[in-house]
């Protein structure tokens, strides 16, 4: 199977925003899939999971805001408000009036925040809640607002990149170094492939070098594709704003407009399936257990390897979201 091609559409939001996004898969199914990139991302849709496809899904992959070229959060609203009305204008343009969409959520590593955040947003912040059926999070994140023990989990860098002192040091000079400092590993496409090599790939163990390149097999990819094109939407991911970055660490703090404890039974009627591996130093395990004992219809699915093993089994995974809204 290879990988389909896509490129960047552009949407000019109600508020004179522009959102970035690609798009990939049936445009004209009533079901569709969102998908929020993660750290140093932007929404890329080149790779539809067999049972995806095999569903007809319309997959779609916004930028989030303040990263690539979409345009940051305007300052006077909430973070958890303006995914909800961006999200809102997104499906408004590609899917309006549509009586049978089916909406699955999805995102990864820092895109599981945006994820929840419209998985539990009050239907009068996000009508389009009510059209969905499931949620999908990969190595995610606690709302720290509610799950104060999350620093036990951390390693010391992810402390301080995104724990206790970004919000303790003020003019956000914490992230504004992280920032500086990325931004060197991330002056070209080569530098970025190098730094992505080492994070991600060095570090894997023998059974996850041998899923990934079964993966990458079964998407025709050549060794090495994959990381080049990590390279690349990395130099994207800051190429126009430092903005989305900047505000990472506040939007994991931040207030994401719902306690998991007290949703009601129509949010919890949607399965939430919650995909974490022991060796994730990046989004610690301990905050996926949390997940799953504070969401009530949560199911966690454990995968071997670090930071992006759950990639590599990602269309089992979908398959389970897939049997549980049956």
């Amino acid at each position: 199977m290879s990988s389909q091609q896509s490129e960047d559409k552009f949407l000019q939001l109600p508020d004179n925003r522009t959102l970035v996004y690609q798009d990939i898969g049936d445009a004209s199914s009533s079901t569709v899939v969102l998908f929020f990139h993660g750290a140093f991302g932007v929404g890329h849709a080149s790779l539809l999971q067999p049972v995806l496809k095999e569903k007809g899904v319309h997959f779609i992959a916004p930028t989030l805001p303040g990263w690539g070229q979409s345009t940051p959060r305007p300052t006077n609203q909430p973070y958890n408000v303006c995914i909800a009305n961006t999200t809102s204008a997104l499906l408004d343009h590609l899917h309006p009036n549509d009586p049978d969409l089916k909406i699955y959520i999805s995102g990864g590593s820092f895109g599981t925040v945006p994820a929840q955040i419209l998985y539990g947003a009050p239907f009068d912040l996000f009508p389009y809640g009510r059209k969905v059926v499931g949620c999908l999070i990969l190595a995610p994140f606690s709302p720290y607002k509610y799950h104060p023990e999350q620093s036990k989990y951390m390693t010391f860098q992810n402390w301080v990149s995104v724990g206790t002192p970004t919000q303790i040091v003020p003019f956000r000079l914490v992230q504004r170094v992280i920032v500086w400092l990325i931004r060197r590993k991330l002056q070209n496409e080569g530098k970025a492939e190098a730094f992505v090599r080492k994070v991600l790939f060095e570090t894997m163990k023998e059974d996850e070098r041998a899923a990934y390149a079964e993966w990458r097999e079964k998407f025709g990819l050549k060794e090495g594709d994959f990381e080049r094109k990590m390279g690349s939407n990395m130099v994207k991911s800051i190429a126009h704003s430092s903005e989305g970055c900047l505000e990472m660490a506040d939007a994991i703090h931040s207030d994401w407009g719902f306690n998991p404890d007290t949703l009601n039974d129509e949010h919890n009627k949607r399965p939430i399936v919650i995909a974490t591996s022991a060796g994730d130093t990046m989004a610690p395990d301990g905050m996926a257990v949390w997940l799953n004992d504070h969401y009530k219809n949560a199911h966690l699915e454990r995968v071997d390897g670090g930071h992006i093993a759950a990639l590599f089994h990602l269309n089992d995974i979908w398959k389970k979201l897939f049997e549980l809204t049956q």
